[in-house]
């Protein structure tokens, strides 16, 4: 299939308008929709074709509770890294949205997957990670794209997420995602609609 400018301009508006979301409205995700985000996922790239991320929904109520006070304990702590100051500002910030949205997915990865045999990950076993990361930004774009918002929530224990969902050994927590119909939409990053920050730094270089 040969792609033109129309598959650009809609690429363009879906990766503009991609925001990390953490205001939702409770409205659920049609099932459908969860069905062609499952499919998307199976078209993200992974070293050696491994496919090594494992995705747990999290929809059991007790459950999600101790995620919400594994965030809640975190993010107490994170706060103490800042002075006063700061820290009323960062207390400010609504840095998840584990409450409001309808759908929870865990995203881990299997470290020692038998598929790919190893391949493209001797030097870099950290490959297996970044496969599950392009996984999780493949269903960001294709959530996107049904109108779905998607959150990424970092301010967590890991272990302690691993430990409530019972996961095997050996997979170790990459994305905690919420994903719901956003309260809002806006193409300007909450962090500098907050005045937390401004990007003003050039990541791109010719060397």
């Amino acid at each position: 299939m040969k792609l033109d400018a129309s598959h650009r301009a809609a690429l363009n508006d879906i990766l503009q308008w991609r925001r990390d979301v953490r205001h939702f409205r409770p409205d659920p995700i049609a099932p459908e929709v969860m069905d062609a985000l499952r499919v998307a996922v199976d078209f993200a790239p992974s070293v050696g074709n491994a496919r090594p991320w494992r995705v747990r929904e999290v929809a059991t109520p007790a459950l999600r509770e101790a995620v919400i006070e594994n965030f809640a304990k975190a993010n107490a702590e994170a706060a103490k890294m800042y002075d006063d100051e700061a820290r009323a500002r960062y207390d400010a910030l609504k840095l998840a949205g584990l409450r409001e949205a309808p759908v929870h997915l865990a995203f881990f990865t299997e470290l020692a997957p038998a598929e790919g045999r190893g391949l493209g990950r001797q030097t870099m076993p950290e490959m297996l990670q970044y496969s599950t990361v392009t996984a999780i930004h493949t269903l960001w774009l294709a959530a996107r794209a049904h109108n779905i918002g998607v959150g990424w929530v970092s301010i967590l224990d890991p272990d302690a997420v691993c430990s409530v969902l019972g996961v095997p050994d050996g997979w170790s927590l990459t994305g905690y995602l919420c994903l719901g119909h956003a309260a809002q939409a806006d193409d300007t990053p909450l962090l500098h609609r907050a005045e937390w920050q401004e990007n003003t730094y050039a990541p791109w270089q010719i060397l």
